[in-house]
């Protein structure tokens, strides 16, 4: 796929995916929309690749929606309006059901789907400068393909705030409320993401991917017979395969695993 919205940079084994639509901040089309989705699904099939970063060019790193893209869709037919809607959900999906380490580096504003770009990766480091807001209510909209990232990130009690007010928030306040990780200022914001790249490098992939699936797979669950089963099972399974085997033998051995030194 030919594309004209978004960038794929190579910094070793990290892939570093840019939003490039810069005099739009970013804003949410339908090609931009195509073609995120496309590159998520193929770097993260990507044997070469251990962690994928979305960043974003220009000044914001992604202002939400295009406004005129969502005037056009609400203007469709009900079945256009849905199909095209159905993409913008799946596109969140992509990323959050990512089997690699995903980063958000958040230089600027990220602003409705922005925030649900950060909220949908596993990490997300953000500049002092960034700001965020889930700002749909402003023009009649809800944040519902967001939504289910964000409550992830924020909590609900939060999310019945900044979902009403669309209040504009400081990367300091995202932290606080567990949208973001880590801050940095502007200067500093690669190294910091690189900071967290190298730390992911040094697990082995195939247990970060099932670290992952754990998550979904306990994260608000009652701990009952069942969930402590399934965990039993995981990590029984695990520890039988060849990268536990390698990881668990260099460190009593004293040396660095073998996907360190891929």
């Amino acid at each position: 796929m030919t594309h004209t919205t978004v960038d794929i940079e190579r910094r070793g084994p990290c892939a570093w995916i840019w939003m490039n639509r810069p005099e739009a901040h970013n804003a949410f089309d339908e090609t931009l929309i195509a073609e995120l989705t496309e590159a998520f699904t193929r770097v993260d099939a990507d044997d070469a690749v251990r962690v994928i970063v979305l960043a974003g060019r220009g000044k914001s790193f992604s202002a939400g929606a295009d406004l005129s893209w969502m005037a056009r869709q609400g203007q469709a037919s009900p079945e256009e309006n849905l199909a095209d809607a159905r993409k913008l959900a799946q596109l969140f999906r992509t990323i959050a059901l990512c089997r690699k380490p995903t980063i958000a580096c958040v230089h600027g504003a990220a602003l409705g789907g922005g925030l649900g770009l950060a909220a949908a990766s596993d990490i997300c480091v953000a500049s002092t400068k960034a700001v965020f807001a889930t700002s749909e209510v402003r023009f009649g909209l809800i944040p519902s393909a967001i939504g289910p990232y964000v409550l992830r990130a924020i909590g609900e009690r939060q999310a019945y705030r900044y979902f009403q007010t669309a209040e504009r928030f400081s990367a300091e306040r995202a932290r606080e409320i567990g949208l973001v990780h880590e801050l940095a200022k502007v200067d500093a914001l690669d190294a910091a993401v690189q900071r967290i790249a190298d730390a992911l490098l040094l697990g082995g992939p195939l247990a970060q991917a099932a670290a992952t699936e754990l998550i979904r797979a306990v994260a608000n669950r009652p701990i009952d017979d069942a969930v402590v089963e399934d965990t039993a099972r995981r990590i029984a399974g695990l520890r039988a395969t060849p990268e536990a085997r390698e990881g668990l033998a260099a460190f009593l051995d004293k040396r660095a695993a073998a996907w360190t030194r891929a």
